[in-house]
This record gives C-alpha cells, sequence and structure tokens, in this order.
C-alpha cells in the first residue's frame, strides 16, 4: 500500500477531481482548425455515436449521409444527415471508454448540445431473444476513463428526467424493443470471465458493453445530456449465428432510437 492510493493503484491515485486539466478538448479543436486551415463551423446541435460504424456505413452506401469536411478531429471523421427534420451529426467506430469520451469532449467543444450513444452489447440477463435495445439508466463502472472524472462508486446513472422521457418517447416510437435497466462497462471485452458475468448477473445487469460509465460520469460532471443505449446482439460469442443485428445491421432500428431519443430531449429542452 502507498500513501497515493489505498488499494495501490495508480488509476485511483492524484486525481484532484476539482482541479481543470492542463489538456483541454478546447485546445485540440483549436489546434486542429489552425493545422487544417478550417473554419469554426459548429457541429449539429444533436450528434450520435456509432461505434460498430453500421450506421455509417449504411447511411453511406445509401447517399443520406456527407462527411463534414470541416470537422475538426485529428481520429475520427463526422457525417451529417437528416433524421425526421432535424440534421444529425454521426461519429463511428470510436469504440470504448477513452476514445468514445474523447469524441465527446470534441463534439460538445465544437457546438453539441445532446449525444446519443448505440453500442452492440453480449446479453447478461435476458430480456428477449436478441436483437434488442437496453437504454441504460445506470452502467457499472469496471472501466478506467470514469475514475478520472468523478470519485471511484458502483455506478454512473442517466439523469432522472432524461431517462423518463426518453423512454416514454422510445414505448411509442421504437418498433425494436427496447427495455430500461443497468449495464456493465467494460475495457476489456476478451476478459469477460464467469467470474465477471456472475459477478453482472447478481446485480441484475442486463447486458456488457464499452462505453456507457464513462460517457455519463463525463456527462454528470460536465453537466452535458447524454443518453446510452445497448443495442443487445449476442450472448458473447457462446451462440450460433450471434451478433446479427437485423436489417441493414440494425441500422434502421438505430435511426428509430435516435430519433426518438432526440424528440425527447427536444420536448425537454421546449418545457
Amino acid at each position: 500500500m502507498t500513501e497515493e492510493s489505498p488499494v495501490d493503484s495508480p488509476l485511483l491515485g492524484a486525481k484532484a477531481y476539482d482541479e481543470p486539466s492542463v489538456f483541454t478538448s478546447d485546445s485540440l479543436v483549436r489546434e486542429a482548425r489552425r493545422q487544417k486551415d478550417l473554419p469554426e463551423e459548429p457541429v449539429p446541435e444533436i450528434c450520435a455515436l456509432d461505434p460498430d460504424g453500421d450506421l455509417v456505413r449504411y447511411l453511406r452506401e445509401t447517399g443520406q449521409a456527407e462527411r463534414d469536411s470541416n470537422w475538426p478531429g485529428y481520429h475520427t471523421d463526422l457525417y451529417r444527415f437528416e433524421l425526421g427534420g432535424q440534421e444529425i451529426g454521426l461519429v463511428g467506430c470510436a469504440v470504448g471508454a477513452s476514445f468514445a469520451v474523447l469524441v465527446a469532449e470534441q463534439l460538445f467543444t465544437a457546438g453539441c448540445e445532446f449525444l446519443v450513444s448505440i453500442t452492440s452489447s453480449g446479453r447478461i440477463v435476458p430480456q428477449d431473444d436478441p436483437p434488442y435495445f437496453v437504454l441504460i439508466e445506470r452502467a457499472l463502472r469496471d472501466e478506467g476513463t470514469s475514475h478520472h472524472y468523478a470519485e471511484p462508486e458502483p455506478y454512473a446513472t442517466l439523469k432522472a428526467d432524461l431517462l423518463e422521457s426518453v423512454e416514454s418517447a422510445c414505448e411509442s416510437a421504437v418498433s425494436t424493443p427496447v427495455y430500461t435497466g443497468a449495464t456493465w462497462t467494460t475495457d476489456a471485452p476478451f476478459r469477460e470471465t464467469e467470474t465477471a458475468i456472475e459477478r453482472a448477473r447478481s446485480e441484475g445487469i442486463l447486458a456488457v458493453e464499452m462505453e456507457a460509465a464513462a460517457l455519463y460520469t463525463f456527462a454528470n460532471v460536465r453537466e452535458y445530456p447524454v443518453v446510452c443505449f445497448a443495442y443487445v446482439t449476442n450472448d458473447m460469442g457462446q451462440g450460433e449465428e450471434e451478433f446479427e443485428k437485423g436489417i441493414a445491421n440494425g441500422s434502421e432500428a438505430a435511426l428509430e432510437v435516435i430519433d426518438a431519443a432526440a424528440d425527447a430531449w427536444y420536448c425537454d429542452a421546449a418545457r
């Protein structure tokens, strides 16, 4: 043991949660614009993360999305498309907690006002036959990124008012089943052991994914509206014909979810 951390881990030591970061997303966006000679054009006020990249590929292949040449990101591309009369910004393949929060920080710096994340996940406590969605109300913080934003505690949670409005919108507007519940966020998908799975199952966790705990912790600390969905498509490779999302690799269903969440946010913002 050391004085730095009661568990002798650098992950939990020297964090000073109230102290500002020296390196910021504002700096990254500013320098990207300078180096790439980009105008200060804001991203759409509603944006989405598509860790699997299936939605980006579908929208590009069907001619519905165009790459934003003014996006000030070093590691990603942002695409713009129309949904329900609103322009949406979409970033694909930002897999895992640290990458998702890196992109989320940049998106909010660049003008995003509401962020939706939809990620594939493995089933823990069955709710239905896959595929189906879980509206994540809380996520087990079994990853590293959230611990750089807030004191250690078991779960990161979706704000109650946003949960209520998005849950209601999904009930009436999404054809694929959407269940509300908890997920387990892990940094190491190939270390999903029987012991870890049983712990999650004993806590009533519905699915395992890789981003939600970090995104919710970031959102709560920064006071940004972020909602995360798990798209349950598999039993962690233990069954036959796993990871099937349905029509267009689940893209049409994902668009319904994004549209419902966006409508809920707009209704809340108008109150």
